[in-house]
């Protein structure tokens, strides 16, 4: 039951992104150029997010297990350092130079999109590269 529950809101996801035009790179660039021909649409989809996931954090936060009877795992750290920062400027920068975040790339990919398949490589080469960073850094870190 708990794949069947994946699968459909990955489903509710995926429906809802190309609904409010995530998958659109245009209309992302869009929405990032400020001094250009902004186009404020992806405001509402971020700001109805937003709405959402605080409710649902909230909801959350009182519960011991999921819907499901999993154990929750809510985020702890509240820190905001370099690796937060510097993560977060990466990320946006893909975003606004390739025009997908990893939602909508992963959703594009499903539609044939060459310019999602490329940035879903990209992607994912930069996550292997970070996690042989972090072991590196670790290993490092445990010897000293």
């Amino acid at each position: 039951m708990e794949r069947v529950s994946e699968f459909v809101v990955g489903l509710l996801f995926g429906i809802g992104l190309i609904l409010a035009g995530m998958t659109d790179p245009a209309k992302v660039i869009g929405f990032l150029d400020l001094a250009g021909a902004w186009d404020p649409s992806l405001a509402f989809v971020m700001g109805g997010a937003i709405l959402v996931g605080v409710f649902a954090f909230g909801v959350a936060k009182k519960r011991t297990t999921s819907m499901f009877g999993g154990a929750m795992q809510l985020p702890t750290s509240r820190d905001i350092d370099r690796r937060l920062i510097g993560g977060s400027v990466m990320f946006g920068a893909g975003w606004g130079l390739a025009g997908f975040c990893p939602g909508p790339a992963l959703v594009s990919v499903g539609a044939g999109q060459s310019k999602a398949i490329v940035f879903t490589i990209a992607m994912l080469l930069g996550m292997v590269v970070f996690e042989m960073l972090e072991r590196r850094r670790l290993a490092l870190a445990a010897a000293h």
